[in-house]
């Protein structure tokens, strides 16, 4: 089960991680990396399903930018994957 959900409004998909220390943190990844990078082709349901089948590498990414920044908004976007890549 995921708490995951397609935002129309700032068009992105809202989800929650659980770091260690069992705090919920409530992340977003933006419509461009979910279309550019994890395939989704459609509309909202297409970008969700991208999500979920990629979340294990999103939700890590989210943890450590909220490592990196705590009691900051973790929001996702493509260039931020091009950053992880690159490091």
């Amino acid at each position: 089960m995921s708490e995951a959900i397609y935002c129309y409004d700032t068009a992105s998909v809202r989800f929650a991680v659980y770091p260690q220390d069992k705090l919920r943190i409530v992340a977003e990844i933006e419509e461009n990396p979910l279309r550019d990078l994890f395939g989704a082709t459609g509309g909202g349901d297409t970008l969700l399903e991208a999500y979920l089948s990629n979340r294990e590498v999103i939700n890590a990414l989210a943890l450590e930018k909220y490592r990196g920044a705590p009691g900051r908004p973790v929001l996702l976007a493509s260039v931020d994957f091009a950053i992880h890549q690159a490091a």
